[in-house]
C-alpha cells in the first residue's frame, strides 16, 4: 500500500502521537532547562560540559534531575494546541511523545490535561534517546500495546520524518520549507500549521534597538566640553555602535536567563524570546556574533574604551544572573550602568570628565532606576504581598522607594544649582547666571515624572522609553539645551 493510500483510508480516530519541542511549545525544553541551570549558578556551565560524556539520554536525566521548566509558564503554539483539545472533544487518543526527559515531558503532559499517556527519554529504563528511529519504534510499540494498528504523529524538524515514514498519517508545525517537503513526499495530504517567519521587525524588538538612545549618554562629555571637533565626534560614533551592539547582546543575554519571570510579566511577556518568536540557540548566536563585533570596534577606538566596555558588559552580566535580587543593589547598579556611559564617552573622545556632571548623574540615573522599580510594584495587586518577580521588593517597599527616588531626583537639582557657581562654569560658560533658568526645568521634569508614576501613567516599562515619546520630556530637553547655548555665548 502506497503512503498516499495509507493515509487515505486511516480513520481520523487512530492514536495522535504530539512531539513536545518545536511542536506543542515553539521552544525546547532542553535549551529552557539549560538557561536555568546556568542563572542558577554560572558555573553550572562546567558540571554540565562533564555530563555530555554520558551521552543524549544521560545528559538529559541530570540535567532534569536539577532543574525543570515550569510548564505553567512555557509558550505554546495556541492554534495547534485548540486542534487539540477539539481532537480530544472528539474521542481521539492524544499521547504526548518527546524525546525530552520523561518527567518534563509528564509534567506538561499534567499542566495541559489533554493526553492520555507519555514517551519520553528515559536514561534509567532502556537509556535511549527518545528521536528519529527510536521514537518512531517506541510510539509504534506503544500503539502496539494498546490494539491500535495504526497511528498519526505530530511533529516539526528533520529528526521527525523517519517518525512520519512509519506513521499513518502526519501532521507538521511550525515546520521549515526543507522538512514540509520531504514531508509531502510520504503523506502528500499532511496537516501542516504553518510557521511563522521570522521578521527583521522581530529580530530588531529582541535587540531592542530602541534602548540604544540611553548610549547618546557617550555624546554628553563633548557636549560638557564644548568641543566641535568632527574627528573626536565620528570617534564617539564608532564607540556609540559599538556601545549599541554590546548592549544589545547583554539585552538577550539578560531576556534568556530571565524568561521564567517575562513570562509571569503583564508587558514582558510579548517579548520575542519569552513569547517564543526566537528561540534560544538563534538569540544564543545573535549575541555572540554583536558582541563579538562591539569588541572589534571598541578596540578600532582605543584599549581604555575596550576596558570600559567590558567593564559594562560584566557588570550588566553580574546584574542579569544575581544583582538584580538585591534591593537597593540593583538600582545602585543601574545609575551606575547609566553613569558609565557617560565615562565611557570621555575616554572615547579623550576628554576629561567634570565631576560635577559625575555627581548629576548618579543621582538623576539612580532617581530613574527607582522609578522603573516603583512602576513595577504599582502593578501589583493591592491585597498581593509576595515578591514580584525575580526581584527583592515587595509592595510594602514602594513609599520607601518612592521618597528615595523623589529625594535623588532633587539631588540631582541641588547639584546642578551648586555647579553654577563653581570654578568649571565660569572656565567654560560666559554667562553661568544664565544656567539658573535650566534648575527649575529639571525640577519639574523629575516632579512630573514621579507624578506620572504614582498615578500610573507610565507607558512601557522604562522611564527613559516614556519620556522618548512624552513631548514635555522633548520640550525639557530643548529648553535646557537652549538655555545652555545662550549661557554659552553670553547672549
Amino acid at each position: 500500500m502506497t503512503p498516499s493510500a495509507a493515509t487515505a483510508l486511516t480513520p481520523d480516530t487512530c492514536p495522535l502521537y504530539v512531539d513536545l519541542d518545536g511542536t506543542l511549545t515553539p521552544g525546547d525544553t532542553l535549551y529552557e532547562s539549560v538557561m536555568l541551570f546556568i542563572r542558577r549558578n554560572p558555573f553550572n556551565l562546567l558540571r554540565m560540559m562533564g555530563w555530555l560524556l554520558l551521552g543524549k539520554a544521560g545528559f538529559k536525566q541530570r540535567l532534569a534531575g536539577a532543574v525543570r521548566p515550569d510548564p505553567a509558564r512555557l509558550p505554546y503554539h495556541e492554534r495547534f494546541l485548540q486542534f487539540l483539545r477539539e481532537e480530544r472533544a472528539r474521542g481521539r487518543t492524544l499521547v504526548l511523545a518527546s524525546a525530552a526527559d520523561a518527567r518534563i515531558v509528564r509534567e506538561v503532559a499534567a499542566h495541559l490535561q489533554l493526553f492520555d499517556d507519555t514517551l519520553g527519554t528515559n536514561a534509567q529504563g532502556d537509556g535511549l534517546n527518545l528521536s528519529r528511529a527510536n521514537k518512531r519504534d517506541a510510539i509504534a510499540a506503544h500503539a502496539r500495546a494498546h490494539g491500535h494498528s495504526t497511528w498519526a504523529y505530530a511533529g516539526n524538524s528533520r529528526d521527525d520524518i523517519a517518525v512520519w515514514q512509519g506513521s499513518a498519517q502526519a501532521v507538521a508545525v511550525n515546520a521549515p520549507p526543507g522538512v514540509i517537503a520531504a514531508l509531502q513526499q510520504v503523506h502528500p495530504q499532511a496537516r501542516v500549521f504553518a510557521r511563522e517567519p521570522l521578521r527583521l521587525k522581530t529580530v530588531l524588538r529582541a535587540i531592542r534597538l530602541k534602548q540604544w538612545s540611553k548610549n547618546g549618554l557617550l555624546f554628553v562629555p563633548l557636549l560638557a566640553a564644548h568641543s566641535l571637533d568632527p574627528r573626536l565626534w565620528a570617534t564617539v560614533a564608532v564607540a556609540f555602535v559599538a556601545f549599541g551592539l554590546c548592549a544589545s547582546a547583554t539585552y538577550l543575554f539578560n531576556d534568556l536567563l530571565d524568561l521564567p519571570n517575562d513570562r509571569a510579566h503583564r508587558i514582558k511577556r510579548h517579548r520575542p524570546l519569552a513569547s517564543g518568536a526566537i528561540g534560544i540557540p538563534v538569540a544564543v548566536a545573535l549575541g555572540v556574533v554583536m558582541l563579538t563585533l562591539a569588541f572589534v570596534l571598541a578596540f578600532a577606538v582605543s584599549g581604555g574604551f575596550a576596558a570600559m566596555l567590558l567593564a559594562y558588559t560584566v557588570t550588566t552580566l553580574a546584574y542579569s544572573i544575581y544583582l538584580k535580587r538585591l534591593a537597593l543593589i540593583d538600582v545602585l547598579v543601574l545609575s551606575g550602568l547609566y553613569t558609565l556611559r557617560i565615562g565611557a564617552g570621555a575616554v572615547a573622545a579623550g576628554v576629561d570628565l567634570s565631576n560635577w556632571l559625575l555627581a548629576i548623574s548618579i543621582f538623576l540615573f539612580l532617581s530613574l532606576a527607582l522609578v522603573k522599580r516603583c512602576a513595577e510594584l504599582e502593578e501589583l495587586d493591592d491585597h498581593r504581598s509576595v515578591l514580584a518577580p525575580g526581584r527583592g521588593y515587595q509592595p510594602r517597599d514602594l513609599a520607601s522607594l518612592r521618597a528615595m527616588g523623589m529625594a535623588s531626583g532633587f539631588l540631582a537639582v541641588m547639584v546642578l544649582a551648586l555647579y553654577i557657581d563653581s570654578q568649571n562654569s565660569q572656565a567654560l560658560y560666559a554667562r553661568p547666571d544664565w544656567l539658573w533658568g535650566a534648575a527649575p526645568v529639571l525640577l519639574l521634569w523629575v516632579m512630573r515624572i514621579w507624578l506620572k508614576t504614582g498615578r500610573r501613567e507610565l507607558s512601557g516599562e522604562d522611564p527613559l522609553q516614556f519620556a522618548l515619546r512624552d513631548p514635555f520630556s522633548w520640550m525639557t530637553l530643548l529648553a535646557m539645551g537652549g538655555i545652555g547655548l545662550l549661557a554659552t555665548i553670553g547672549f
